[in-house]
């Protein structure tokens, strides 16, 4: 063999093979289409309430963190601060939430449920917790359980190592 194919081979052999990407045992690529999907069906009933799915997060995730910023907000319902602050609008203008100066730092504002937000929420909720039982179907108590916990253990280490 000569220098060159010697060369050529040892290079061949020390390059990394390129596998395909089975996209059906990607994690990223599975949580994605399943949220996805979850929204995109989400989104149809809400439409036929007058509410979008940015804003079902925003009064999903109020209902639990009353008195959040904006920010905060945002990150709670997985969305850009942008988004959230035209989705906010909506709401406000709609008598669902309300913002306020933070009490001690006015230039800091936070977002509370109004009464009638509340019952907005209270009346989407159904809706939620049927899609999630759809989705969860044919799922034990105990298989819920640990996908579950198996979320949150993913949710921590996503945290710990931005990219």
């Amino acid at each position: 063999m000569s220098r060159g194919g010697e060369e050529a081979a040892l290079a061949a052999e020390a390059a990394p093979v390129a596998t395909p990407l089975d996209l059906e045992s990607f994690a990223p690529y599975l949580i994605n289409r399943i949220s996805a999907r979850y929204n995109a069906d989400l989104a149809e009933t809400l439409k036929a309430r007058g509410i979008t799915t940015p804003q079902m997060r925003a009064l999903a995730v109020l209902s639990i963190h009353p008195n959040i910023t904006v920010n905060e907000l945002a990150i709670y319902a997985v969305m850009e601060q942008s988004t959230m602050s035209r989705t906010l609008d909506a709401l406000e203008a709609a008598g669902l939430v309300a913002r306020t100066p933070r009490e001690g730092d006015a230039r800091v504002r936070e977002v509370a449920l109004t009464a009638d937000g509340l019952a907005a929420f209270e009346d989407v909720k159904p809706t939620m917790m049927e899609a999630e039982a759809r989705m969860l179907s044919g799922l034990s108590a105990a298989d819920r359980a640990a996908f579950l916990a198996s979320l949150h253990i993913i949710l921590r280490n996503i945290r710990k190592n931005p990219f």
